[in-house]
């Protein structure tokens, strides 16, 4: 596809959200250059034009640029630096951040995004050890990551700011540190305002897909700890047909679990113990053997020793 196609896409979606090129561009790149881009002048690179086109709500799966040799490894090292996460191996993660900062370029604000919503999820090395940051600095990490691309970045207003996918996780992330610290109503202000964000603006961007079943789970948590289990069950279940829709199967079991400890806690034992074995044989489906055992030896807790799963 041209790259002049490409310009005149973003600028035509521009102007039907009704936004400016500063607007849109904020944080990604300068006005003049955006202009470049519109114009056709100038060839968007791969991290420029995946905000640009998220931002807009539209696929950018559908639409290239070309990619440099270091583009591609910065993008290989952010998939490695994931799956350590997702795996529990901070120390390796750790690691390809390092290798990540020595190719980044010093002005790229999307790399040093990612630098800083990693290094608050995997800790810091501390002697040769993983130790996690203090919530008050893992909150002063993710409120610079925001605003690195988006400077006026307003949490009590998230509606009024325009987000690519990864600003949508640091915001996500900042929630999860307002819970961590025990300030639980200020953690569901912000997860209700990115439910309502999701669903307005990224209908038709793939790569948004895990982000509902993610912010769902995490807000339908956060109810089960204030005690409002009903409201807990009706997000679980949202979080859950998110799941289904879009292949998101990290958060179905966990969100099917919290349906069931919900259940629990309200007293309704034949309710409990049915999405207690749906999520313990996700949990098994899915090879989490880890989790599966936890619940076994739960459902025995629970329900005693004559309760088969």
């Amino acid at each position: 596809m041209e790259q002049l196609f490409i310009g005149e896409l973003i600028r035509q979606r521009r102007l039907e959200l009704g936004l400016k090129q500063c607007e849109l561009c904020e944080g990604i790149c300068e006005p003049v250059t955006m202009s470049r881009l519109e114009s056709g002048k100038q060839t968007p690179g791969s991290n420029k034009l995946r905000m640009l086109m998220q931002r807009l709500g539209l696929p950018e799966e559908r639409y290239y640029a070309l990619v440099s040799k270091n583009e591609l490894r910065i993008s290989e090292l952010q998939t490695e630096i994931v799956s350590s996460n997702v795996l529990h191996d901070s120390f390796r993660g750790l690691e390809k951040i390092e290798e990540l900062e020595a190719i980044a370029e010093p002005n790229d604000n999307q790399v040093r995004q990612f630098i800083l919503r990693s290094r608050a999820i995997l800790g810091k090395l501390v002697d040769g050890k993983v130790e996690p940051y203090l919530p008050e600095e893992k909150l002063e990490m993710l409120s610079e990551a925001i605003r690195l691309t988006s400077p006026y970045f307003d949490i009590d207003h998230i509606g009024k700011g325009l987000y690519c996918v990864d600003e949508v996780k640091v915001i996500n992330q900042i929630a999860g540190v307002y819970s961590e610290q025990g300030n639980n109503e200020q953690a569901l202000q912000i997860y209700v305002q990115l439910i309502d964000y999701i669903k307005q603006h990224f209908q038709n961007v793939k790569q948004s897909g895990g982000l509902l079943p993610l912010v769902s789970y995490n807000y339908a948590r956060e109810l089960t700890v204030l005690g409002r289990y009903e409201e807990a069950i009706q997000i679980s279940k949202l979080a859950w047909e998110a799941c289904v829709q879009y292949g998101q199967y990290r958060y179905l079991a966990s969100t099917i679990n919290i349906i069931s400890e919900c259940y629990h806690l309200l007293g309704n034992v034949e309710q409990c113990k049915d999405y207690f074995k749906q999520a313990y044989y996700v949990y098994k489906a899915i090879g989490d053997e880890h989790s599966a055992n936890d619940m076994a030896s739960e459902a025995h807790e629970y329900f005693g020793s004559d309760f088969q799963l």
